[in-house]
Protein backbone atom coordinates (compact mmCIF):
# COMPACT_ATOMS: atom_id res chain seq x y z
CA UNK A 1 0.00 0.00 0.00
CA UNK A 2 1.41 3.72 -0.85
CA UNK A 3 0.97 6.44 0.84
CA UNK A 4 -1.53 8.20 -1.54
CA UNK A 5 -4.07 5.34 -0.76
CA UNK A 6 -3.52 5.25 3.32
CA UNK A 7 -6.94 7.05 4.89
CA UNK A 8 -6.61 10.15 5.72
CA UNK A 9 -6.74 9.85 9.61
CA UNK A 10 -3.51 7.53 9.16
CA UNK A 11 -1.62 9.95 7.44
CA UNK A 12 -2.87 12.68 10.62
CA UNK A 13 -1.52 10.14 12.71
CA UNK A 14 1.78 9.59 11.42
CA UNK A 15 2.53 13.56 10.88
CA UNK A 16 1.58 14.49 14.06
CA UNK A 17 2.91 11.92 16.07
CA UNK A 18 6.80 12.21 14.14
CA UNK A 19 6.61 16.17 14.85
CA UNK A 20 5.38 15.55 18.56
CA UNK A 21 7.80 12.51 19.21
CA UNK A 22 10.44 13.89 18.02
CA UNK A 23 10.66 16.75 20.18
CA UNK A 24 9.30 15.31 23.23
CA UNK A 25 12.31 12.77 23.02
CA UNK A 26 14.79 14.75 23.24
CA UNK A 27 13.46 15.96 27.06
CA UNK A 28 11.48 13.01 28.58
CA UNK A 29 13.82 10.39 28.58
CA UNK A 30 16.34 12.09 31.03
CA UNK A 31 13.14 12.84 33.37
CA UNK A 32 14.82 10.23 35.51
CA UNK A 33 17.90 11.94 35.30
CA UNK A 34 16.03 15.56 35.83
CA UNK A 35 14.58 14.39 38.89
CA UNK A 36 17.41 12.54 40.52
CA UNK A 37 19.40 15.61 39.94
CA UNK A 38 16.96 17.89 41.42
CA UNK A 39 16.37 15.88 44.14
CA UNK A 40 17.74 12.50 44.90
CA UNK A 41 17.48 8.59 43.26
CA UNK A 42 15.15 7.43 45.44
CA UNK A 43 12.65 10.50 45.70
CA UNK A 44 12.90 10.05 41.93
CA UNK A 45 12.74 6.83 41.72
CA UNK A 46 9.79 6.77 44.00
CA UNK A 47 7.43 10.01 42.22
CA UNK A 48 8.06 8.20 38.84
CA UNK A 49 6.85 5.29 40.10
CA UNK A 50 3.86 7.57 41.39
CA UNK A 51 3.22 8.72 37.71
CA UNK A 52 3.05 5.66 36.26
CA UNK A 53 0.26 4.72 38.60
CA UNK A 54 -1.59 7.69 37.81
CA UNK A 55 -1.15 7.09 33.88
CA UNK A 56 -2.32 3.53 34.12
CA UNK A 57 -5.51 3.81 35.93
CA UNK A 58 -5.94 7.80 33.66
CA UNK A 59 -5.21 6.04 30.82
CA UNK A 60 -8.67 2.89 31.87
CA UNK A 61 -10.74 5.95 32.10
CA UNK A 62 -9.50 7.50 28.59
CA UNK A 63 -10.23 4.17 27.34
CA UNK A 64 -13.92 4.22 28.12
CA UNK A 65 -14.31 7.56 26.95
CA UNK A 66 -13.06 6.73 24.13
CA UNK A 67 -15.65 4.19 23.68
CA UNK A 68 -18.44 6.45 24.56
CA UNK A 69 -17.71 9.78 23.39
CA UNK A 70 -16.36 11.19 20.14
CA UNK A 71 -12.78 10.36 19.73
CA UNK A 72 -11.77 13.57 17.71
CA UNK A 73 -13.17 15.69 20.35
CA UNK A 74 -11.34 13.86 23.31
CA UNK A 75 -8.21 13.92 21.47
CA UNK A 76 -8.24 17.66 20.43
CA UNK A 77 -9.22 18.41 24.38
CA UNK A 78 -6.59 16.43 25.81
CA UNK A 79 -3.66 17.35 23.70
CA UNK A 80 -4.66 21.29 24.33
CA UNK A 81 -4.44 20.62 27.56
CA UNK A 82 -1.41 18.80 27.29
CA UNK A 83 0.43 21.84 25.31
CA UNK A 84 -0.60 23.85 28.32
CA UNK A 85 1.74 21.85 30.91
CA UNK A 86 4.50 22.04 28.29
CA UNK A 87 4.16 25.35 28.96
CA UNK A 88 4.33 25.29 32.23
CA UNK A 89 7.38 23.28 32.90
CA UNK A 90 9.40 25.64 30.38
CA UNK A 91 8.16 28.51 32.67
CA UNK A 92 9.81 26.78 35.35
CA UNK A 93 13.35 26.15 34.51
CA UNK A 94 13.12 29.99 34.01
CA UNK A 95 14.50 31.43 37.47
CA UNK A 96 18.25 30.02 38.10
CA UNK A 97 16.86 27.87 40.79
CA UNK A 98 14.64 25.78 39.12
CA UNK A 99 10.54 26.14 40.49
CA UNK A 100 11.31 22.23 40.94
CA UNK A 101 7.44 22.11 42.33
CA UNK A 102 6.06 23.94 39.65
CA UNK A 103 8.13 21.61 37.16
CA UNK A 104 6.64 18.16 38.85
CA UNK A 105 3.46 19.19 39.20
CA UNK A 106 2.99 19.67 35.52
CA UNK A 107 4.46 17.19 34.14
CA UNK A 108 1.83 15.09 36.42
CA UNK A 109 -0.87 17.31 34.91
CA UNK A 110 0.54 16.45 31.54
CA UNK A 111 0.99 12.45 32.14
CA UNK A 112 -2.60 12.76 33.05
CA UNK A 113 -4.00 14.26 30.16
CA UNK A 114 -1.98 12.55 27.78
CA UNK A 115 -3.16 9.27 29.42
CA UNK A 116 -6.28 10.57 28.80
CA UNK A 117 -6.22 10.71 25.46
CA UNK A 118 -3.95 7.82 24.07
CA UNK A 119 -6.33 5.25 23.63
CA UNK A 120 -8.78 7.50 21.23
CA UNK A 121 -6.09 7.75 19.01
CA UNK A 122 -4.99 4.24 19.34
CA UNK A 123 -8.71 3.47 18.28
CA UNK A 124 -8.58 5.62 15.42
CA UNK A 125 -5.42 3.55 13.90
CA UNK A 126 -7.37 0.62 14.34
CA UNK A 127 -10.74 1.83 13.16
CA UNK A 128 -9.07 2.77 10.13
CA UNK A 129 -7.04 0.01 9.35
CA UNK A 130 -8.08 -3.88 8.28
CA UNK A 131 -6.55 -7.03 9.09
CA UNK A 132 -4.90 -7.21 5.69
CA UNK A 133 -3.32 -4.28 6.32
CA UNK A 134 -2.62 -3.79 9.49
CA UNK A 135 0.66 -5.22 9.84
CA UNK A 136 2.24 -2.85 7.06
CA UNK A 137 0.57 0.29 8.46
CA UNK A 138 2.43 -0.69 11.99
CA UNK A 139 5.51 -0.95 10.36
CA UNK A 140 5.48 2.10 8.73
CA UNK A 141 4.42 3.91 11.78
CA UNK A 142 7.39 2.01 13.79
CA UNK A 143 9.99 3.24 11.65
CA UNK A 144 8.47 6.79 12.09
CA UNK A 145 8.41 6.56 15.44
CA UNK A 146 12.16 5.59 15.74
CA UNK A 147 13.18 8.13 13.08
CA UNK A 148 11.64 10.67 15.10
CA UNK A 149 13.12 9.36 18.35
CA UNK A 150 16.67 9.26 16.42
CA UNK A 151 16.31 13.09 15.47
CA UNK A 152 15.07 14.10 19.19
CA UNK A 153 17.85 11.78 20.87
CA UNK A 154 19.85 13.75 18.73
CA UNK A 155 18.86 17.21 19.68
CA UNK A 156 18.57 15.89 23.56
CA UNK A 157 22.10 14.73 23.08
CA UNK A 158 23.52 17.60 22.28
CA UNK A 159 20.93 20.44 23.62
CA UNK A 160 19.82 18.59 27.34
CA UNK A 161 22.65 19.74 29.59
CA UNK A 162 22.96 23.48 28.27
CA UNK A 163 19.83 24.39 27.03
CA UNK A 164 17.02 22.77 29.06
CA UNK A 165 14.47 26.24 28.74
CA UNK A 166 15.28 25.92 24.49
CA UNK A 167 14.14 22.61 24.07
CA UNK A 168 11.13 22.49 26.69
CA UNK A 169 9.74 25.68 24.53
CA UNK A 170 10.32 24.01 20.97
CA UNK A 171 8.29 21.15 22.77
CA UNK A 172 5.56 23.16 23.87
CA UNK A 173 5.22 25.19 20.26
CA UNK A 174 5.38 21.53 18.54
CA UNK A 175 2.57 20.09 20.91
CA UNK A 176 -0.12 23.54 20.57
CA UNK A 177 0.23 22.65 16.51
CA UNK A 178 -1.61 19.24 17.31
CA UNK A 179 -4.77 20.15 18.66
CA UNK A 180 -5.36 22.55 15.65
CA UNK A 181 -4.05 20.02 13.18
CA UNK A 182 -6.31 17.11 14.62
CA UNK A 183 -9.21 19.53 14.62
CA UNK A 184 -8.82 20.91 11.26
CA UNK A 185 -7.84 17.41 9.65
CA UNK A 186 -8.75 14.51 11.53
CA UNK A 187 -11.82 12.50 10.64
CA UNK A 188 -14.04 10.83 13.54
CA UNK A 189 -15.36 7.34 11.63
CA UNK A 190 -16.12 5.55 14.60
CA UNK A 191 -20.12 4.46 14.53
CA UNK A 192 -20.04 1.88 17.32
CA UNK A 193 -20.56 3.27 20.58
CA UNK A 194 -21.01 1.12 23.35
CA UNK A 195 -23.97 2.21 25.53
CA UNK A 196 -24.56 3.03 28.93
CA UNK A 197 -25.25 -0.44 30.97
CA UNK A 198 -25.03 1.43 34.35
CA UNK A 199 -26.58 4.69 35.79
CA UNK A 200 -23.36 4.81 38.18
CA UNK A 201 -20.77 6.02 35.48
CA UNK A 202 -17.61 4.04 38.06
CA UNK A 203 -20.02 0.62 37.79
CA UNK A 204 -20.21 1.11 33.98
CA UNK A 205 -16.54 1.86 33.63
CA UNK A 206 -16.09 -1.62 35.24
CA UNK A 207 -18.27 -3.35 33.04
CA UNK A 208 -16.58 -2.18 30.31
CA UNK A 209 -13.46 -3.50 31.21
CA UNK A 210 -14.60 -6.71 32.10
CA UNK A 211 -14.70 -8.39 28.91
CA UNK A 212 -11.45 -7.33 28.35
CA UNK A 213 -10.32 -8.50 31.83
CA UNK A 214 -11.85 -12.02 30.97
CA UNK A 215 -10.18 -12.14 27.78
CA UNK A 216 -6.96 -14.50 28.88
CA UNK A 217 -5.43 -14.58 26.14
CA UNK A 218 -6.08 -11.09 25.54
CA UNK A 219 -4.62 -10.69 29.32
CA UNK A 220 -1.44 -12.75 28.42
CA UNK A 221 -0.34 -10.80 25.76
CA UNK A 222 -0.31 -7.23 27.51
CA UNK A 223 1.53 -8.70 30.59
CA UNK A 224 3.91 -10.54 28.49
CA UNK A 225 4.77 -7.18 26.36
CA UNK A 226 5.29 -5.49 30.08
CA UNK A 227 7.94 -7.75 30.83
CA UNK A 228 9.89 -7.83 27.74
CA UNK A 229 8.76 -3.81 27.14
CA UNK A 230 10.36 -3.32 30.46
CA UNK A 231 14.09 -4.21 29.27
CA UNK A 232 14.24 -1.75 26.65
CA UNK A 233 13.04 1.50 29.24
CA UNK A 234 15.03 0.63 31.64
CA UNK A 235 17.41 2.51 28.99
CA UNK A 236 16.52 5.26 30.15
CA UNK A 237 16.09 4.77 33.77
CA UNK A 238 18.25 2.37 35.47
CA UNK A 239 21.47 2.03 32.62
CA UNK A 240 21.15 5.58 32.12
CA UNK A 241 21.52 7.09 35.79
CA UNK A 242 24.41 3.92 36.03
CA UNK A 243 26.24 5.14 33.32
CA UNK A 244 25.72 9.33 34.28
CA UNK A 245 27.57 7.94 37.63
CA UNK A 246 30.16 5.32 36.46
CA UNK A 247 30.50 5.18 32.66
CA UNK A 248 34.22 6.46 32.46
CA UNK A 249 34.90 9.06 29.71
CA UNK A 250 36.26 8.11 26.12
CA UNK A 251 37.51 10.59 24.12
CA UNK A 252 37.61 11.22 20.58
CA UNK A 253 39.99 14.05 19.33
CA UNK A 254 38.37 16.87 21.92
CA UNK A 255 35.01 15.59 21.95
CA UNK A 256 34.39 14.14 25.36
CA UNK A 257 31.39 11.11 25.60
CA UNK A 258 30.66 11.16 29.50
CA UNK A 259 27.81 8.96 30.94
CA UNK A 260 24.60 11.13 29.58
CA UNK A 261 26.55 11.10 25.73
CA UNK A 262 26.63 7.40 26.15
CA UNK A 263 23.11 7.01 27.10
CA UNK A 264 22.04 9.47 24.20
CA UNK A 265 24.35 7.53 21.45
CA UNK A 266 22.80 3.86 22.56
CA UNK A 267 19.53 5.53 21.87
CA UNK A 268 20.42 7.31 18.72
CA UNK A 269 22.19 3.77 17.27
CA UNK A 270 18.74 2.26 18.43
CA UNK A 271 16.80 4.38 16.43
CA UNK A 272 18.57 4.69 13.46
CA UNK A 273 18.76 0.86 13.15
CA UNK A 274 15.59 0.45 13.31
CA UNK A 275 15.11 3.65 10.21
CA UNK A 276 17.57 1.62 8.35
CA UNK A 277 16.93 -1.64 7.99
CA UNK A 278 12.77 -1.97 9.37
CA UNK A 279 11.43 -2.34 5.87
CA UNK A 280 14.23 -5.02 5.01
CA UNK A 281 14.12 -7.47 8.01
CA UNK A 282 10.20 -7.17 7.76
CA UNK A 283 10.43 -8.13 4.09
CA UNK A 284 12.62 -11.00 5.25
CA UNK A 285 10.60 -12.14 7.74
CA UNK A 286 7.59 -12.31 5.72
CA UNK A 287 8.90 -15.11 4.39
CA UNK A 288 8.68 -16.97 7.76
CA UNK A 289 6.08 -18.52 10.29
CA UNK A 290 5.30 -15.52 12.29
CA UNK A 291 5.24 -17.68 15.55
CA UNK A 292 9.45 -18.31 14.88
CA UNK A 293 9.86 -14.88 14.08
CA UNK A 294 8.66 -14.47 16.98
CA UNK A 295 10.55 -16.45 18.75
CA UNK A 296 14.08 -15.79 17.23
CA UNK A 297 13.01 -12.09 17.71
CA UNK A 298 12.59 -11.50 21.29
CA UNK A 299 15.33 -14.51 22.13
CA UNK A 300 17.52 -11.98 19.90
CA UNK A 301 16.21 -8.78 21.94
CA UNK A 302 16.49 -10.27 25.32
CA UNK A 303 20.73 -11.34 24.77
CA UNK A 304 21.12 -7.66 24.11
CA UNK A 305 19.17 -6.02 26.98
CA UNK A 306 20.76 -8.73 28.83
CA UNK A 307 24.10 -7.66 28.89
CA UNK A 308 23.72 -4.11 27.95
CA UNK A 309 22.07 -3.37 31.36
CA UNK A 310 25.43 -4.08 32.88
CA UNK A 311 28.07 -3.43 30.93
CA UNK A 312 30.01 -0.32 31.40
CA UNK A 313 32.70 -0.60 28.16
CA UNK A 314 31.29 1.56 25.32
CA UNK A 315 32.35 -1.02 22.74
CA UNK A 316 30.39 -3.90 24.05
CA UNK A 317 27.25 -1.59 25.11
CA UNK A 318 27.17 -0.56 20.94
CA UNK A 319 27.32 -4.16 20.29
CA UNK A 320 24.83 -5.40 22.63
CA UNK A 321 22.51 -2.50 21.61
CA UNK A 322 22.77 -3.22 18.35
CA UNK A 323 21.78 -6.96 18.69
CA UNK A 324 18.69 -5.70 20.97
CA UNK A 325 17.96 -3.39 18.29
CA UNK A 326 17.70 -6.05 15.29
CA UNK A 327 15.57 -8.61 17.82
CA UNK A 328 13.12 -6.07 18.29
CA UNK A 329 12.91 -5.48 14.59
CA UNK A 330 12.02 -8.94 14.35
CA UNK A 331 9.46 -9.36 16.98
CA UNK A 332 7.60 -5.68 17.14
CA UNK A 333 5.81 -6.21 13.34
CA UNK A 334 3.91 -9.09 13.89
CA UNK A 335 3.40 -8.86 17.70
CA UNK A 336 1.97 -5.49 17.23
CA UNK A 337 -0.62 -6.80 13.94
CA UNK A 338 -1.41 -10.01 15.85
CA UNK A 339 -2.58 -8.19 19.44
CA UNK A 340 -4.30 -5.50 17.24
CA UNK A 341 -6.35 -8.34 15.26
CA UNK A 342 -7.88 -9.26 18.83
CA UNK A 343 -9.27 -6.56 19.70
CA UNK A 344 -13.38 -6.58 19.06
CA UNK A 345 -14.57 -3.74 17.01
CA UNK A 346 -16.60 -1.99 19.53
CA UNK A 347 -14.42 -2.24 22.51
CA UNK A 348 -11.25 -0.47 20.92
CA UNK A 349 -10.81 2.26 22.87
CA UNK A 350 -11.25 0.11 26.01
CA UNK A 351 -8.76 -2.71 24.67
CA UNK A 352 -6.35 -0.40 23.30
CA UNK A 353 -6.73 1.52 27.07
CA UNK A 354 -6.29 -1.92 28.69
CA UNK A 355 -3.65 -3.08 26.75
CA UNK A 356 -1.52 0.30 27.13
CA UNK A 357 -0.98 -1.69 30.82
CA UNK A 358 2.23 -3.29 28.64
CA UNK A 359 3.94 0.17 28.83
CA UNK A 360 2.39 1.68 31.95
CA UNK A 361 3.56 -1.44 34.09
CA UNK A 362 6.82 -1.99 32.00
CA UNK A 363 7.40 2.19 32.48
CA UNK A 364 6.86 0.48 36.61
CA UNK A 365 9.37 -1.93 36.19
CA UNK A 366 11.83 0.51 34.89
CA UNK A 367 11.04 3.44 37.43
CA UNK A 368 11.42 0.89 40.35
CA UNK A 369 14.86 -0.24 38.40
CA UNK A 370 16.29 2.90 39.52
CA UNK A 371 15.35 2.13 43.48
CA UNK A 372 16.47 -1.53 43.02
CA UNK A 373 19.94 -0.78 41.41
CA UNK A 374 20.39 1.29 44.11
CA UNK A 375 21.15 -1.61 46.25
CA UNK A 376 22.18 -4.70 43.67
CA UNK A 377 25.09 -5.21 41.82
CA UNK A 378 24.84 -4.40 37.96
CA UNK A 379 25.18 -7.95 37.13
CA UNK A 380 22.68 -9.11 38.98
CA UNK A 381 20.58 -6.28 37.58
CA UNK A 382 21.19 -8.07 34.42
CA UNK A 383 19.52 -11.53 35.85
CA UNK A 384 16.60 -9.63 37.27
CA UNK A 385 16.14 -8.55 33.76
CA UNK A 386 16.53 -11.74 32.26
CA UNK A 387 13.98 -13.22 34.79
CA UNK A 388 11.26 -10.62 33.37
CA UNK A 389 12.53 -11.34 29.77
CA UNK A 390 11.79 -15.16 29.60
CA UNK A 391 8.40 -14.93 31.74
CA UNK A 392 7.41 -12.09 29.31
CA UNK A 393 8.62 -14.43 25.91
CA UNK A 394 6.41 -17.65 27.49
CA UNK A 395 3.35 -15.31 28.63
CA UNK A 396 3.62 -13.63 24.82
CA UNK A 397 3.74 -16.91 22.72
CA UNK A 398 1.18 -19.00 24.84
CA UNK A 399 -1.50 -15.71 24.53
CA UNK A 400 -0.83 -15.31 20.91
CA UNK A 401 -0.41 -18.65 19.71
CA UNK A 402 -1.90 -21.38 22.39
CA UNK A 403 -4.94 -19.38 22.68
CA UNK A 404 -8.03 -21.43 22.67
CA UNK A 405 -10.71 -21.12 19.42
CA UNK A 406 -12.81 -17.68 19.39
CA UNK A 407 -16.52 -18.28 19.33
CA UNK A 408 -18.45 -17.48 15.83
CA UNK A 409 -19.62 -14.42 18.10
CA UNK A 410 -16.15 -12.59 18.36
CA UNK A 411 -14.58 -13.54 14.77
CA UNK A 412 -16.74 -11.65 13.31
CA UNK A 413 -15.94 -8.36 15.18
CA UNK A 414 -13.06 -7.44 14.03
CA UNK A 415 -12.73 -5.63 11.26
Amino acid sequence: MKWKKYPQNIKVRLITSFFNRAVSSAVMPFMALFFSQEMNKVWAGIFLIFTVIISFFVNLIGGYISDRFPRKKVLVFTSFLSALMFLLMTISLFPKENIISLFAFSYVAYIVTSSLGRPAMHAIIIDSTTPENRKEVYALDYWLVNLSMAIGAALGGLLYVNHQIELFALLTITSTSLPIAYQIWLIDENTKKIEKQHQNVFMDLIHNYKIAFQDMPFVKVVVGSMFIFAAEFSLNSYIGVRLAETFKSVHIGDFEIAGVRMLSILNIENMLLVVCFTFFINKITDRFNKRKVLLVGLIVYSVGYITVTSSNIWYILILFNFIAAIGELIYSPVLNAEQANMIPADKRGSYSAFSNFSFSGADLIARSTIIIGAYLIPTMMSVYIGVLLMIGISLLYTGLFLKKPTSKKNKGIVS
